[in-house]
């Protein structure tokens, strides 16, 4: 069980570091003005003026994050539903940013229902290898 449940946080670690690094990106790839990151109102401005493509990067990052994380989650623990509870982390995660941020309709859809499948995908790729031990 403590194998199952360590499995669990390194793969929500590994999907968050992956999220992070590719919305880092997007917004070193697409640079935007500078602005008051406390602000919401300055936030949902932004993210209204970003390019599809900056935007569809961002949600790669969840995507590629669940689907990373759950190959993790399972290959430490061997285990499928630890992937699941992965892909329910990064589904809580991009219900939160969608709730804080006015992302566009076909990202809040995308990044909610594509993370429990993205993590799923993830385990049924590394089934039936051993983690080293």
């Amino acid at each position: 069980m403590l194998r199952s449940i360590l499995a669990v946080f390194a793969g929500l670690v590994v999907a968050w570091i992956t999220a992070t690094l590719l919305e880092f990106a997007s917004l070193r790839v697409f640079p935007s003005p500078a602005i008051d990151a406390l602000d919401l109102r300055h936030i949902a401005e932004l993210v209204a003026g970003r390019p599809v493509a900056a935007l569809a990067l961002v949600l790669g990052g969840w995507l590629l994050g669940a689907l990373d994380g759950g190959i993790v989650a399972r290959l430490v623990s061997r285990r499928r539903w630890p992937a699941v509870a992965v892909g329910v982390g990064v589904l809580l995660f991009v219900v939160m940013k969608v709730m804080i941020v006015s992302y566009p309709l076909w990202m809040s859809i995308a990044g909610v229902l594509l993370p429990v499948p993205a993590a799923l995908f993830g385990a049924w790729l590394v089934r039936g290898r051993n983690a080293a031990a």
